[in-house]
């Protein structure tokens, strides 16, 4: 099966909220699941933090006081995301890459989000991934990334092509917008240019032989994060994590 991902036993549990949080009022929505996450905590004195650098979902760090040390970060869905995102496979990704020492904690899924553990650090640009200290670090959890065997006896089998597949479905062959739609059909190659590309890259890497590991599949420079103090990297955002050659 291409998108299996058995969660092992040793991860922690997440919990399921049937609770929605409007996009438009984050902070009441945040401190709705946080009376759920951590009824500890006085709803009066949670702060949020708004994270700006998303480029669909939305993300909040609630926490109380001036300590960072349990923060809890509440990321809403993005519209119409559930389109290229599996966000089945997506939790249970998170969940094995956590168990692998991979990921934050993720601490509960509601209808259009998830929240999970705040990862000291910060989110890598492009000139940073250039340094040779940072990109070696890199290398080296992506390295145990694809070394996770989260088939649990399956013969893994590639998600990539099923992938692109799904994605073509959703290109549009025009736009509305007459001026758009002059530059879309200018400058985008043609829907049937793209396929035989398609056909081609599936064609000449399907020979390679190369085997067929966990990736992570949204590598973005702001979904890595560096913690200088511990020399270290990690993945702040986990999403649609398959088999992939």
């Amino acid at each position: 099966m291409a998108t299996y991902i058995h969660v092992p036993p040793a991860a922690p549990a997440v919990l399921k909220l049937q609770l929605t949080v409007d996009e438009h009022d984050l902070g009441a929505g945040a401190v709705r699941i946080i009376r759920e996450l951590r009824p500890h905590w006085d709803p009066a004195e949670v702060k949020l933090k708004l994270f700006t650098d998303g480029i669909t979902n939305k993300l909040v760090g609630c926490y109380v006081g001036d300590s960072f040390e349990d923060v809890v970060l509440v990321r809403v869905y993005g519209n119409k995301t559930e389109l290229l995102v599996d966000r089945e496979n997506e939790v249970k990704s998170f969940r094995v890459f956590h168990t692998y020492g991979c990921a934050p904690r993720l601490y509960c899924t509601f209808q259009n989000g998830l929240c999970y553990e705040f990862v000291e650090g910060t989110a890598l640009d492009p000139e940073d991934v250039r340094s040779p200290s940072i990109f070696r670090l890199i290398a080296r959890q992506l390295a145990k990334i694809h070394s996770i065997h989260a088939h649990n006896g399956w013969l893994p089998k590639p998600n990539l092509w099923l992938k692109l597949e799904k994605y073509f479905a959703l290109v549009p062959t025009e736009l509305t917008d007459v001026h758009a739609n002059a530059r879309f059909q200018m400058e985008i190659p043609g829907r049937w240019e793209l396929e035989q590309e398609l056909a081609w890259m599936k064609k000449c890497l399907s020979s390679l032989g190369s085997p067929v590991v966990l990736c992570h599949n949204d590598l973005l420079c702001k979904n890595i994060i560096y913690n200088e103090k511990e020399d270290m990297v990690c993945k702040s955002i986990q999403v649609g994590m398959q088999w992939e050659e």
